[in-house]
């Protein structure tokens, strides 16, 4: 959402991350003050791209939960931190053949788009004996480039997880369209949170919908004052990457919010 006219301050020192770290939860706090929907606002890192000494200042800062798009980068990340007290997360598109990565370390997975997928996790957390918290990923934009189910396809597949006991349905997840008309932006959450909305009456017993997963670093704050409860942000923290976004997303993708 206009990103090119933003300017990422690169966080280095321990400082720099409590500066940025701050400026993003007053970021949150006023947009929530502004959310006729009253929801608590959880805060998300992405560390993705971000080297691990730097992890280490940002952990140092406060930072006590961290989000990767890529399985393997986040599992090497998770061995090279496991002396930090810190939980990983995975929000980005994941192969059935990587759900064994995830299974051994991830708490919450973002996510969530096929039965398919569903099975490969919850054979393997089983076998490891543990469960995951899970966002469905839908797609309010239509852009073919994005994953995620359609949302006319959301109620028949959450009516598929209690199949999956290992998976702990918390929610919806959405990655809005990248352009500078904020109303377009607005829409996809709003989507998200009516389909959300809809769908929590229909909801088998013990899925829980309560969760929006969405907003990122060029646009969590109309995420917020649409009612979502997790917002995923990294330049906001990290700073500028020099690795292009296009990196992480579906090849054809142009464009997409930076996290």
């Amino acid at each position: 959402m206009g990103e090119e006219s933003v300017e990422y301050r690169t966080a280095v020192t321990v400082d720099d991350f409590r500066t940025n770290l701050a400026d993003v939860q007053a970021r949150i706090d006023s947009a929530r003050e502004r959310s006729p929907h009253g929801q608590p606002v959880r805060l998300l890192p992405v560390s993705k791209t971000v080297p691990e000494d730097r992890i280490r200042r940002a952990i140092e800062a406060g930072c006590t939960e961290l989000a990767e798009n890529k399985v393997q980068e986040a599992h090497r990340k998770w061995q090279a931190l496991a002396d930090q007290p810190v939980t990983w997360s995975v929000i980005g598109h994941l192969q059935t053949n990587k759900a064994k990565l995830v299974a051994e370390f991830a708490r919450e997975f973002h996510a969530l788009d096929s039965v398919r997928l569903a099975e490969a996790l919850d054979r393997r957390l089983q076998a490891a004996g543990r469960e995951l918290d899970v966002f469905v990923q839908v797609n309010t934009s239509g852009e073919e480039s994005k994953f995620g189910l359609a949302p006319q396809e959301v109620e028949g597949f959450v009516a598929e997880l209690p199949r999956f006991p290992a998976l702990r349905v918390k929610g919806l997840m959405t990655l809005a369209v990248f352009s500078p008309d904020v109303e377009r932006v607005r829409a996809c959450f709003v989507l998200l949170r009516d389909l959300r909305d809809r769908l929590q009456s229909t909801a088998p017993e013990g899925v829980d919908l309560s969760g929006l997963s969405m907003g990122m670093s060029g646009d969590f704050e109309l995420a917020i004052e649409e009612g979502a409860t997790v917002v995923r942000v990294g330049q906001a923290i990290f700073g500028a990457r020099a690795v292009p976004d296009a990196h992480y997303w579906p090849a054809g993708t142009d464009r997409v919010p930076p996290t």
